[in-house]
């Protein structure tokens, strides 16, 4: 069984990297919609709109010395559950905006953000 004290650590570290990233993107220009959109099976971390775009943003917060990178832990199987998630978002919230689906991969050691890689189209629909 999965060590709740463990799980709670992850989304505390999980929400100061798209808590980082929100900053990131207003400071862009652009405005946040909402954050942690979730369906059964998927969830959005951060949807905003900027220059005529719904970013629908992956946030992945890893350590300094992560073995493996965020944005390489955004597999094929994850963008389809983000793909479906998005669907469900533009369901309920029509918009002209263009979708993108964006990858922030947010670097941290001790309870500091070091750095935010920003990959803009980081795959496609």
């Amino acid at each position: 069984m999965a060590n709740p004290d463990n799980r709670a650590e992850k989304r505390s570290i999980g929400a100061l990297g798209e808590d980082a990233v929100c900053q990131y993107l207003i400071g862009k220009g652009a405005e946040i919609l909402c954050r942690n959109f979730t369906i059964r099976g998927g969830e959005i971390d951060i949807i905003a709109a900027l220059d005529g775009y719904l970013l629908l943003v992956e946030v992945k917060t890893r350590r300094l010395n992560a073995l493996v990178s965020g944005a390489a832990a955004v597999t094929p199987k994850k963008q389809q559950l983000l793909i479906r998630t998005a669907e469900a978002y533009l369901r309920r919230h029509p918009t002209d905006l263009q979708p993108r689906f964006d990858v922030a991969e947010v670097l941290y050691s001790g309870s500091f953000i070091r750095s935010i890689n920003y990959f803009e189209h980081a795959f496609y629909a």
